[in-house]
């Protein structure tokens, strides 16, 4: 990992225990390219670039949830740490609960979240399959919904069980995925999800 101390880059020993905190620190005095999002999966940072598919989206997402939930409940590109060993997420669509309040850091608790959503970018697609489903159903997220604009595919996990989600559902875009008895509350229409 490069970290960047008093204006000079070195490269972390392996030996190295960071936190969160202050990879996070690092990153913000490093600088995250205009145009892509970072985030931290089991200690690696991640950056992936925002791109006008990915962000459609997101934001037809964001407009359903809107029609059920008030606005202070739907999170985008906002940290919050997971369990697992450093795992700072900048999910793209979050769901928080009703009277979810920020830690004394300002973040908020993943305790907290009902729902996410991920669009996956090719770089960093191995993660919302992997390392961050594992981290999200030990949080026991009830939803978790990944996208992936290159298949035209959504995956559906939900109600983890013993830190695991079961077998998944699987839906095409154009397909509804009923989340009405989720904590979601409501069907959500993929009709209009572009393909990348």
């Amino acid at each position: 990992m490069t970290v960047v101390e008093n204006d000079r880059i070195h490269m972390a020993d392996s030996n190295d225990e960071r936190t969160l905190d202050e990879m996070f620190e690092a990153l913000e005095r490093m600088g995250v390219p205009e145009g892509y999002k970072a985030e931290i999966v089991r200690g690696h940072i991640f950056m992936s670039p925002q791109r006008d598919t990915h962000w459609n989206i997101i934001l037809d997402i964001v407009e359903q949830l809107r029609t059920k939930h008030p606005r202070k409940r739907i999170k985008s590109d906002v940290r919050i740490d997971y369990p697992g060993h450093l795992n700072g997420f900048a999910t793209d669509v979050t769901l928080v609960s009703e009277g979810a309040t920020m830690d004394d850091k300002g973040l908020w608790h993943y305790q907290d979240v009902e729902f996410v959503a991920e669009v996956i970018s090719r770089s960093t697609g191995m993660n919302d399959y992997g390392p961050k489903k594992d981290a999200y159903a030990a949080a026991g997220v009830p939803v978790y919904l990944i996208v992936n604009p290159y298949t035209g595919k959504c995956v559906l996990h939900t109600t983890p069980k013993d830190g695991a989600y079961p077998e998944p559902e699987r839906f095409g875009f154009g397909e509804p995925i009923d989340l009405t008895d989720t904590p979601v509350g409501l069907v959500l229409d993929t009709s209009d999800f572009p393909r990348d």
